[in-house]
């Protein structure tokens, strides 16, 4: 992997966590239920911090989303009660007209260690009707590959 501060892939949007009581499972570390909610947060702040002025309640009226079909999780370490926790998320691919791929990164403030990796594959659908539609250009615009991530994905192996 390029160093990118730590970060696998340039450009990141990282919205701060910290775990929490109720985040604990019967091991008394953060349940991996919780990484799934966290990328699901992370994903809504970049979206609101992209759009400030279409929040997500617009959805709705719009009439579209974005379904994950395909999720491929790594869960590379433990957070406890009171860890910070930094979540990553870029989309790495689009074809600006039905699919697109989010990747996670969340690495532990305390000791900058990578504790999960994501991908996940989504499909633009109609909320009404469940089905497969091509995105709006708003969808298009936000599910688009930076250029710094594009060229760092050019030279993944």
């Amino acid at each position: 992997m390029s160093n990118f501060d730590g970060w696998d892939l340039p450009d990141p949007f990282i919205l701060r966590i910290t775990a929490g009581e109720a985040d604990l499972d019967e091991f008394g570390h953060v349940n991996n239920a919780r990484y799934l909610v966290w990328a699901h947060e992370t994903a809504w702040a970049q979206w609101e911090d992209h759009f400030p002025q279409h929040p997500r309640t617009q959805f709705a009226e719009w009439d579209y989303g974005m379904a994950i079909i395909r999720s491929e999780c790594d869960y590379l370490g433990h957070l406890r009660t009171g860890d910070a926790i930094d979540c990553a998320v870029w989309i790495s691919k689009s074809d600006g007209k039905l699919r697109a791929e989010r990747r996670y990164q969340f690495r532990r403030v305390g000791d900058g260690a990578t504790v999960f990796r994501a991908r996940m594959d989504l499909v633009c659908f109609k909320l009404t009707s469940g089905r497969p539609t091509r995105m709006s250009p708003k969808l298009a615009e936000h599910y688009s590959v930076k250029p710094s991530v594009a060229a760092a994905l050019m030279t993944e192996s």
